[in-house]
């Protein structure tokens, strides 16, 4: 897959900026334990578990807190 850049600089919204704060943090990441030979399996699931949980965290900040109920 290619990555897609078709979002304009001002209309990055917070979970796309999440994802692409811990994308950039997991590049840093894997530049500087160039020298192992894998990553720790513990690390990687914790990081896939942080990334899910701020993803999460964010997106029910941002529902709807209440109904009307107007139809």
């Amino acid at each position: 897959m290619s990555e897609q850049n078709d979002i304009p600089d001002g209309e990055e919204n917070e979970v796309l900026r999440a994802a692409r704060e811990a994308k950039e943090a997991r590049m840093r990441a894997s530049a500087s334990q160039s020298d192992k030979k894998g990553i720790n399996w513990k690390t990687a699931a914790a990081a896939g578990l942080g990334s899910a949980a701020i993803i999460a965290a964010l997106l029910y900040a941002q529902r709807d807190k209440g109904e009307s109920g107007d139809d």
